[in-house]
């Protein structure tokens, strides 16, 4: 199974020692009976490598995204897991605070809404990886200090990041390169839209609806699409009404699929 080529296409914004080992170990996928690749995206940079390196007796790379632990229908009960509700509305990112993560930009965004006068809570999930993290962490605790409604909880259970999911408005997720995407799935799937990236993996799920897409992640449109959805409460419910009709693949329909591929597979001579 191939999750990504993040070391290969932006070793600033991962750990030096992932980037020393990464060509190894593209080239010893080479040798396997078949690659199992989580989205079209990292597919294409894997084969666009082998390529680079003039490997022609490459084994076949399917593209199989992944699947996800699909909720269970919303309690009926108002507050099941103790979540009180914040005073304003939420805008809520799960994902760990890293560089390819992007958070300096919805930071920045975030900053410029509220400086203008917006009312909402950006709330951050996630745990801060000690490489690539510190300088958004650092930024977190800044915007806190100077009394801006930021909350940033670390990392949590999945009780609490289910109950963040169906407390918030909508979610944010600016990342900037991606094997998969996971927390755009997740979000759809508790009837959440998602303002994320048009490009790579992050795309491919945002193209089934309920997301609003930005061709360009950058502090401006971020702020846009934010604004936009916090203002415009039609088309955010038009976004969730979307997001709910997703037919969105789970586990077990993600083991079948990739159970019937590796069955197609003819074992290479070594």
């Amino acid at each position: 199974m191939f999750h990504d080529a993040l070391a290969l296409k932006f070793p600033e914004l991962a750990a030096p020692k992932t980037v020393a080992r990464f060509p190894a170990y593209l080239q010893e996928l080479s040798r396997f009976d078949g690659i199992a690749a989580i989205s079209a995206d990292s597919r294409d940079a894997l084969l666009a490598y082998w390529a680079w390196l003039g490997l022609h007796d490459t084994p076949p790379v399917e593209a199989i995204p992944l699947g996800i632990e699909l909720p269970p229908a919303a309690p009926a009960e108002c507050n099941p897991l103790g979540y009180i509700p914040a005073a304003l509305p939420t805008v809520l990112c799960v994902c760990t605070l890293e560089g390819r993560k992007n958070h300096l930009v919805l930071l920045d965004a975030c900053e410029q809404l509220w400086k203008r006068g917006a009312r909402f809570e950006l709330r951050l999930i996630g745990l801060a990886q000690a490489e690539t993290g510190r300088t958004a962490l650092a930024r977190v605790h800044a915007l806190q200090s100077a009394g801006w409604p930021l909350r940033y909880d670390g990392p949590v259970d999945d009780a609490t990041v289910t109950a963040a999911y169906r407390e918030c408005q909508f979610t944010v997720y600016p990342s900037l390169l991606e094997g998969f995407g996971l927390p755009v799935l997740e979000s759809l799937a508790l009837g959440k839209p998602c303002v994320c990236s048009a490009r790579g993996p992050v795309g491919e799920s945002a193209r089934g609806g309920g997301c609003v897409a930005l061709d360009d992640v950058n502090p401006t449109t971020l702020a846009a699409a934010i604004e936009r959805l916090l203002s415009t409460p039609a088309e955010l419910a038009a976004l969730a009404t979307a997001a709910s009709a997703r037919q969105l693949k789970g586990w077990a329909a993600y083991t079948d699929e990739l159970l019937a591929w590796q069955c197609t597979l003819r074992h290479r001579p070594s």
